[in-house]
């Protein structure tokens, strides 16, 4: 089987494989990302209990799932036609549809309270416009939710930007949250950070882990069983430590 196609899916959904321009859930080597990702997705379902929700650029769906069990409804949007038809098959909802579209154009002016848009601001060609877009299409009091990773975690030590192809900018805290003030009122800048045992995993590194896993040949069955173990509660949300953060999240408003 091949280890970057998705694994286990019901009877009737395509699984997906992995290219890595969206991350994708029933992928074990690639579960560190998902739940990095559903982290983010579980914290803003929190906090949007009732309202009308879009989320743009929604890939196989999962966060879209996670945003509807507290919304009142979400549209899931996407432009691939394979993560569309799986999105639309996997997760069937009463309050919850997928369409195809493009970040830059779809939806109504004023038909949503929420936008969420997370890890994709990097790939687009108008960023400002994609924002300004996203304020044109939420009610008053609406809420945007961007996120976008961290330039100075992602890249290699000492590179300007990632090897990611995908990406056409990549963002430190200051330039993230200058370009979504230019075309927000309100904007709260939190970072994404290694929680519980990644926080320990982390500290390990620190200390040498690296060099002994290696010397004592035990990288494979390590990763094997750690990789696959990691929950959406070993990541956390917080305001300070953003040059040390995974992944900026943007709260806009106004």
């Amino acid at each position: 089987m091949n280890v970057y196609v998705q694994r286990n899916q019901p009877p009737g959904v395509p699984p997906l494989e992995l290219t890595g321009e969206r991350t994708l859930p029933d992928v074990p080597a690639e579960n560190y990302w998902y739940r990095r990702h559903l982290a983010v997705y579980e914290w803003i379902g929190a906090r949007i209990a009732g309202r009308r929700v879009i989320d743009m650029a929604c890939g196989e769906g999962y966060g879209s799932e996670v945003l509807s069990r507290s919304a009142d409804s979400v549209i899931g949007v996407d432009a691939n036609p394979e993560a569309h038809e799986h999105a639309r098959l996997r997760y069937p909802r009463q309050n919850l549809r997928f369409e195809r579209g493009i970040v830059e154009t779809h939806g109504e002016p004023g038909a949503f309270d929420v936008v969420v848009c997370l890890q994709t601001i990097e790939h687009v060609q108008s960023p400002v416009g994609v924002l300004e877009h996203f304020r044109e299409i939420l009610a008053p009091g609406g809420v945007a939710y961007i996120s976008t990773p961290n330039v100075l975690t992602l890249a290699p030590p000492g590179s300007a930007r990632s090897e990611n192809p995908w990406h056409i900018r990549e963002y430190r805290a200051g330039d993230f949250e200058d370009l979504c003030r230019a075309v927000f009122e309100q904007v709260e800048l939190l970072g994404v950070h290694h929680a519980r045992k990644l926080r320990m995993h982390e500290l390990a590194l620190a200390l040498g882990w690296d060099r002994v896993h290696r010397r004592l040949g035990l990288t494979s069955a390590f990763y094997d069983r750690f990789t696959p173990a990691i929950r959406s509660g070993d990541f956390s949300l917080r305001a300070g430590g953003l040059d040390r953060a995974l992944d900026f999240l943007a709260v806009c408003c106004g």
